[in-house]
């Protein structure tokens, strides 16, 4: 039998067998609440104060517009593209590649960067069990440099674990999110009742955050927080239902926000904010270590160092599976879309992101601090996650525009709630992209340098159009000429990793 990656990739049914409880899984870990809560909420209140609870609300407005947006559009055309399909058979292909551009570099990105605080998790964990020094090398968790080699040995693990197939990463996500989930819970929960920081209702008032800037800065930061619950949208050929997919996202998406919620209360309770921006990437460490003795102090390090794990796993999976869409519609070259023929993963794009993020995160080492390091990649990808955001939510209202006609329900759901999501995010990127062009009068490589936060973002847009020109007029890509995606099972992908390789194509 000739292998997936020798099939002629003519239409073809791919395997479903994930189901809501998967893309929960998915969505949960690559959003990575306990990460996000651990290592963020200093970062958060260092914009917001105490009104970082009214902050991660107020974020979620807009974002749960956008999740309605990615289900409707999944009903209508489910696709392992998502947003690379949907925005460029309904604004555009420029925009559409673009969108799959973005949500490609921007995981690479978060990759190396986690792939950092992985390993400072780790190293926090061994400097708990005692070990403070390896050969004479010191185990110091805000070291960026000691971090990120450990971090790269995590990097490689998980994408192993990508590999062998997404059902097998599923069912290693979800032990992980129970136990660190069932920590978070009970830590933050005891932390709200003994907590000794006056509750007061003006943590939940947006209106008193400082100033617009703050607002802009806090909700971009907040953006970032809930970013990754659309990754169980990339799974649509492997899903049972489009229904599935979706339902996965938006659970996760609510489960998130409450998270995020009872977190940043609990953490207000425990520490003021000078004491909570002072811990930064330690928060969590700190908040066990103040309500607990040990061994039950290191529990929530244990939970932080799942969650991180979790998140590079399954920044991989969706990461690796955009890429193949855009593979199969010649946008990219041809390797993004070889499967490994006893898994049916794209393993060769999944090394390739591997090794991508890893040459990243050696590069970062020239940042000195974790948490210099930490806030430029926030910083970065929070504007190119509101710019795909925004194309998603915008596609789903200009596709859907006849529902205006259909009825005052059909047309709020469909046009009205994602053209205002999208103008919230695009207004919210304009006027950050603005304040970084004036808030400095030189380039310095440091993540309070406005300059320096504009030219990530900016060298992946100007990236992603050569990448384009490329396509288009040397690739010769179909997609630029109709917008159209390929079809879904226009590719062999057998993914159940348990069971070998789907027979030869046929006909569907």
């Amino acid at each position: 039998m000739p292998s997936a990656v020798q099939q002629d990739p003519g239409p073809a049914r791919m395997r479903r067998s994930l189901g809501v409880k998967d893309g929960v899984a998915i969505a949960a870990s690559s959003t990575a609440a306990t990460t996000s809560i651990g290592i963020g909420m200093g970062t958060l209140a260092a914009y917001a104060g105490r009104q970082t609870p009214a902050l991660l609300l107020l974020a979620f407005v807009p974002i749960l517009g956008i999740a309605l947006s990615y289900a409707r559009l999944n009903r209508s055309e489910p696709n392992c593209g998502s947003g690379y399909t949907w925005v460029g058979r309904s604004i555009g292909p420029w925009p559409g590649f673009l969108t799959g551009w973005v949500v490609l570099v921007g995981n690479v990105i978060f990759m190396a960067y986690t792939g950092a605080v992985t390993g400072s998790v780790v190293l926090q964990f061994l400097n708990k069990l005692g070990l403070y020094s390896v050969w004479g090398l010191r185990l110091d968790p805000a070291s960026t440099g000691i971090s990120t080699a450990v971090g790269l040995v995590a990097l490689v693990v998980v994408t192993v674990t990508a590999i062998t197939g997404v059902r097998a990463a599923t069912r290693l996500q979800m032990g992980l999110l129970i136990f660190e989930y069932v920590v978070l819970l009970v830590l933050c929960g005891y932390a709200l009742f003994v907590g000794d920081q006056p509750f007061s209702l003006s943590w939940l008032n947006p209106l008193e955050i400082g100033s617009p800037q703050a607002v802009a800065q806090g909700m971009v930061l907040a953006v970032f927080f809930y970013w990754g619950w659309d990754a169980a949208f990339s799974v649509n050929e492997e899903t049972r239902s489009s229904t599935d997919a979706a339902r996965g996202g938006l659970i996760a998406l609510v489960v998130m926000m409450g998270l995020f919620l009872v977190g940043s209360l609990a953490f207000q309770r425990v520490m003021s904010t000078g004491e909570l921006m002072h811990n930064g990437p330690q928060a969590l460490t700190f908040l066990g270590a103040q309500l607990a003795p040990e061994p039950w102090a290191s529990l929530p390090l244990a939970a932080l160092m799942c969650s991180a794990f979790a998140s590079l796993q399954s920044s991989v999976i969706p990461t690796a599976r955009g890429a193949l869409a855009m593979a199969r519609d010649r946008t990219l070259g041809p390797v993004w879309q070889r499967v490994h023929p006893r898994y049916g993963s794209p393993a060769v794009g999944t090394l390739l992101i591997m090794a991508l993020a890893a040459l990243l995160a050696v590069l970062a080492v020239g940042i000195p601090k974790l948490n210099d390091m930490i806030l430029t990649a926030v910083n970065s990808i929070g504007l190119t996650v509101a710019l795909y955001y925004g194309l998603t939510a915008l596609a789903c209202a200009v596709r859907f525009r006849h529902s205006l006609r259909a009825g005052a329900v059909r047309a709020l759901r469909d046009v009205v709630v994602p053209a205002v999501s999208a103008l919230a995010l695009f207004g919210l990127g304009s006027y950050l992209v603005w304040d970084y062009a004036t808030m400095s009068d030189h380039f310095e490589a440091s993540p309070d340098n406005g300059w320096f936060m504009l030219l990530l973002p900016t060298l992946f847009v100007l990236a992603g159009l050569a990448t384009a020109a490329w396509a288009k007029w040397v690739r010769r890509a179909p997609y630029f000429r109709t917008g159209r995606g390929t079809d879904a099972d226009a590719i062999t992908l057998p993914m159940d990793g348990d069971s070998g390789p789907l027979p030869s194509p046929v006909e569907g």
